[in-house]
């Protein structure tokens, strides 16, 4: 009887040792596709900065060749799924497509479009419009005042979409913190918008004066 309980046993742990190790080669693959896809989606909104739309257009494309097949892959492994091992990168993905697409003022791609969930996406909507405001500064430098009241126009949009979504952060993975958090980047925004456009609007007004006087 101890014999063939022994038995059993092995062959229950040999059972479960083939299923760890699938798992734990799964999960390695879905850990370094996290890992390019966070890589890619950085190198991606750095380039769109600078200008560089075709090569952040390319890297985000990179990115979504990485992260797509691992996220389908985490759907297919429950217990992966729920402990967010993507979100992250997730997040990061939906946040450089969408900052692309603020910066060239085109519609924003949806969850669908870019295969993710609603948590990853509303985080990475929340994110890239805090992005935002290194533009809007860099606009504000460049004298372009329309630019940056477009794009803090996008920002005040996403912020007043965001504060609706009032659900717990076991269903949105912390989106009211980040919410939060950009809503601090939007305020301090919003104000050196202000002091930017009326110091425009003083020295327009001043070379008026002084072309008057010529």
């Amino acid at each position: 009887m101890v014999d063939r309980d022994e038995r059993d046993l092995k062959a229950i742990v040999a059972a479960a040792r083939e299923q760890f190790d699938v798992a734990h080669a799964d999960r390695e693959q879905a850990v370094r596709a996290a890992r390019l896809t966070i890589q890619l989606s950085s190198r991606a909104i750095r380039a769109a900065h600078r200008g560089e739309m075709e090569e952040a257009r390319n890297l985000a494309r990179q990115a979504g060749e990485e992260i797509l097949p691992a996220s389908k892959l985490t759907r297919e492994r429950r217990e992966f799924f729920d402990s967010g091992l993507l979100h992250d990168a997730e997040k990061e993905y939906v946040e450089a497509n969408l900052t692309i697409a603020a910066l060239l003022n085109e519609s924003i791609p949806s969850p669908d479009e870019l295969g993710v969930g609603p948590a990853p996406y509303m985080n990475g909507l929340a994110e890239a419009a805090s992005e935002l405001r290194r533009s809007i500064l860099d606009s504000l430098r460049g004298g372009d005042l329309e630019t940056a009241e477009r794009l803090l126009e996008f920002m005040d949009m996403v912020y007043s979409e965001l504060i609706s979504l009032d659900y717990p952060d076991a269903v949105t993975r912390g989106l009211r913190r980040t919410t939060d958090q950009f809503r601090a980047v939007l305020e301090r925004t919003r104000s050196d918008l202000t002091v930017a456009a009326r110091q425009l609007a003083l020295e327009e007004r001043l070379r008026q004066v002084a072309d008057s006087l010529e």
